[in-house]
């Protein structure tokens, strides 16, 4: 575990923040109905015999019918606590549950910690060894070397699931994630680097072991000890883990190993590296000094004689922090989602190499809000960091892939893609949903999508994830000397070729102005004022692309209010026939999807078109695979009490009665509880809806925007859009302030709706109105 010495706190503080509220950072939750007594004879007396029987019968069965498949016993003697040392069992409990605690949140692996009151490795593996029935796999943690060696060997072997000391091998992947981009950056191949060890703990021979897997050669690894080089026949012994890295050499200490060296790691203590050690290493040396709370030497000492460096620590307070997190919950996942016997080296590999490509990529909004600037591929950003919300996707199929080919997968994955985006929808309750569209994107004929902001860097980089996701092709409209030199700032220049339009430049001005024109002259528009929009207003340039059919759709809205960036698309574009514009928010929580109209655009629908409202969003709820059911909601229940108010959402339902060629459910008025809750229901046997409404349609802009960003920073919900439905062509209007992926979402949803247009309004009585 990395000390994070940015945060600073007091010992009081720490104290509190585990003692207040219910003890400890873990609680028992269950997963099942508990309200009534039929749900209390299945959760245990009689009915919990069933799948007693069925697990005797067939043990496999536990991982569908018990916690098995997703719970990981953290367990430790206390014997190694951080960089504490030996305090006992008792002890280590807090930095167990903080381990469990982390499993949770970076990988949604349930946890249960065991502190085991022994510092005798037999007593300690006899007692672990039992516990197999409980895990799908035995995370160790905190055990002194070299018996934390043994007692992981041995219980490897007896027992078959899989065992992971995370000290050791946790910073082994880390590491070997960073080195494989140091040697990526600086031109080296891992096969010819040589490499000096200070230390030769469990970690350091962990960290070369895994090294050696990927590609390092035995003769090019020197370790050391306090005594000096691992080598045959000198005079202080070494342990049977240390001689299988003995070397013969000539070199006899740090300081021999280090002279001319490509890379240093350091796994020893503070001060173990000098200045003179490093000013005598190869040419753009590489230097892990990974010794908590002080490394072996800090990057300010090392740029003092080298300003070719690349270091990397186990602080967060520096660039590069090797951090076990980036590894155990998301190794851990893959093993367990295969049901693994083992975790083998093959599979560490894998997790190294997935973790080094990660950090190759343009990092997500939520990584430079956390860290609070924008990192790139380069010297000082070599390792992903914690907060990247793409490590559950990418790292476990990397894991499970090499489980499968190396055969300790007992239910191997035959399809990555889908199992890659399960993971996803782990932790990001609007995946599902983005999927499909996605996917629908991705398998249509390929879409131009308008970046109507094209100088703002948040929309350069969405356009970038764009295509880099093969969404479609992004066209960026804005001054090209200004798009290509924020692109330089943000190292996407060469990455993928974007077209970029000038709006004062184009070769396109005169049709676009003749276009306007034509539509705006018989309201007060002279040709210079259309002129004008094109030549400055690139809501109004891009919407004249759309409808001269050089664009496909357009996304736009981060520098400009909802309602203005409306305007100016309308002078182009006009609502599709017999159709109006409405606003259609997304909302994502606790499992299910639900969609509130009108959240944009209607301020005060009368009855008629709250019914219309309805129909369109019904419609476009279909279009994206859901089938509605549509509640009109109110502040009460079915005419209580009788207000005006009360009165147009009831003659909106009766609205509907009268459109015979309606296909959907609908009932109203309503308050969003009884609509989402079908048990409360029951009071109304007359209710028309067969289930939960997903369509909530409220009575007017106010409450549909409060309810709608009330949820989103309250509930935890997440919110998409509103979507725009109704324009002649596909434009999306995002809400300022917002980071990339709500770009890109935005940008993917206005490609979609290109496969989705071919609407047959008659249908749903739209047509004959």
């Amino acid at each position: 575990m990395a000390d994070d010495t940015t945060t600073k706190f007091t010992d009081e503080e720490a104290l509190d923040f585990h003692r207040k509220g219910k003890p400890g950072k873990l609680e028992v939750t269950p997963t099942k109905p508990m309200a009534t007594q039929r749900d209390l004879s299945l959760a245990y007396s009689p009915g919990v015999a069933v799948p007693v029987k069925k697990i005797a019968e067939d043990p496999d069965s536990s991982y569908e019918l018990t916690t098995r498949g997703n719970m990981v016993g953290v367990i430790s003697n206390g014997t190694a606590i951080l960089g504490l040392g030996n305090l006992g069992a008792l002890a280590s409990k807090p930095v167990m549950e903080g381990k469990s605690v982390l499993f949770k949140r970076f990988a949604d692996i349930d946890s249960i910690d065991l502190e085991v009151d022994t510092e005798d490795p037999d007593a300690f593996i006899n007692a672990v060894k039992h516990l197999g029935p409980s895990f799908g796999g035995i995370n160790l943690e905190d055990i002194q070397a070299p018996d934390s060696f043994y007692i992981e060997e041995r219980l490897k072997e007896l027992m078959d699931i899989p065992v992971f000391h995370d000290d050791q091998h946790g910073t082994a992947i880390i590491a070997a994630a960073g080195l494989i981009n140091a040697c990526d950056i600086t031109g080296r191949k891992m096969g010819e680097i040589k490499v000096a060890v200070s230390g030769a703990g469990s970690s350091a021979i962990s960290v070369v072991s895994l090294l050696k897997t990927l590609g390092v050669k035995h003769e090019n690894v020197l370790m050391c000890d306090r005594s000096g080089v691992l080598k045959p026949g000198r005079d202080k012994p070494m342990n049977q883990w240390q001689s299988a890295h003995a070397v013969d050499t000539d070199k006899e200490t740090l300081a021999d190993a280090m002279d001319g060296a490509d890379v240093a790691i350091g796994l020893s203590a503070a001060g173990a590296f000098t200045k003179e050690m490093v000013r005598s290493m190869a040419s753009n040396p590489i230097i892990f000094a990974m010794a908590n709370p002080t490394p072996e030497i800090t990057p300010e000492q090392v740029a003092e004689v080298r300003g070719d460096a690349i270091m990397a620590t186990g602080r967060s307070d520096y660039p590069n922090q090797v951090n076990n997190v980036l590894g155990f919950p998301y190794i851990f996942r893959g093993a367990l989602d295969v049901r693994a016997r083992t975790i083998n080296e093959e599979m560490k590999a894998a997790c190294a190499r997935a973790l080094a490509d990660l950090a190759r990529e343009d990092v997500p909004d939520e990584v430079a809000n956390a860290y609070g600037t924008r990192l790139q591929y380069g010297p000082g950003y070599i390792i992903p960091t914690p907060f990247d919300p793409r490590l559950i996707s990418r790292i476990p199929p990397a894991v499970a892939k090499a489980a499968c080919e190396t055969g300790v997968a007992r239910k191997p994955i035959t399809d990555f893609d889908a199992y890659q985006q399960q993971l996803a929808t782990r932790l990001d309750p609007s995946a599902a949903f983005l999927q499909k569209v996605y996917a629908s994107v991705r398998s249509s004929e390929t879409k131009r999508i308008v970046f109507a902001e094209g100088e703002e860097e948040a929309v350069i980089r969405a356009a970038y994830n764009f295509q880099q996701q093969n969404l479609g092709q992004a066209i960026l409209i804005g001054r090209e000397d200004m798009v290509r030199r924020s692109m330089d700032k943000l190292g996407l220049t060469g990455k993928h070729e974007i077209e970029i339009w000038n709006a004062r430049e184009s070769a396109q001005t005169k049709r676009y102005t003749d276009y306007l024109y034509g539509r705006l002259q018989r309201h007060g528009y002279l040709e210079r004022d259309c002129r004008r929009l094109v030549n400055q207003d690139r809501n109004a340039f891009g919407a004249c692309m759309l409808a001269c059919g050089h664009a496909d759709g357009m996304v736009t809205g981060v520098t400009r209010h909802y309602n203005v960036a409306l305007r100016n698309v309308q002078f182009a574009l006009d609502p599709r026939p017999g159709e109006r514009l409405i606003g259609m928010s997304v909302i994502l929580a606790k499992g299910r999807t639900v969609f509130m109209a009108d959240t944009a655009i209607a301020e005060y629908p009368t009855s008629e078109e709250l019914a219309d409202i309805a129909v369109q969003s019904a419609h476009a709820v279909r279009q994206l695979g859901f089938e509605p059911r549509v509640a009109f909601v109110s502040h009460s229940n079915f005419g209580n009490p009788n207000t005006e108010h009360m009165r147009r959402i009831s003659d909106a339902v009766r609205v509907l009665d009268q459109r015979p060629e309606i296909d959907f459910e609908y009932e109203g008025e309503m308050t969003p509880r009884m609509a989402l809750n079908e048990r409360l229901r029951d009071i109304y046997p007359f209710s028309r809806l067969t289930g939960d409404a997903n369509l909530l349609i409220t009575p007017g802009l106010h409450s549909g925007g409060i309810a709608s960003k009330l949820v989103s920073e309250i509930g935890g919900a997440t919110v998409i859009g509103p979507v725009l439905i109704g324009l002649s062509k596909p434009v999306q209007i995002v809400q300022t302030g917002v980071q990339v992926g709500d770009i890109m979402t935005l940008a993917a949803i206005a490609a979609y709706e290109l496969d989705t247009e071919h609407r047959e309004w008659a249908k749903t009585g739209l047509a004959a109105q």
